[in-house]
């Protein structure tokens, strides 16, 4: 499992002019499986993914496809974590060491 850290390299006027390439860049994200949960930061910085796949390279495969990167206007911070320990609703998630 992976925890992607989104945080702006532009301002937020730019970061807004890519926001619905982004949004639709998730939704396909969402659609294949690959992300289970995702939202603004608070301050409105950046953002968090929890994502899971295969391996760290194809993770970074995809976020390298965000629309915000492309547009250069955020990086990610990839981490990636066995979860050991989930809620019911993520069991299908759950690792084991």
């Amino acid at each position: 499992m992976f925890v992607l850290e989104l945080t702006y390299t532009a301002p937020l006027d730019a970061v807004d002019t890519v926001l619905e390439a982004h949004v639709a860049w998730l939704d396909e994200q969402y659609e294949r499986g690959v992300f289970l949960a995702s939202g603004r930061k608070n301050p409105r910085d950046g953002g968090v993914i929890i994502a899971v796949a295969g391996d760290r390279a194809r993770i970074e495969e995809i976020t390298a496809g965000d629309p915000f990167v492309t547009a250069g206007v955020c990086a990610y911070r990839v981490t990636e974590f066995v979860a050991t320990k989930t809620a019911p609703a993520l069991e299908a998630y759950r690792e084991t060491l």
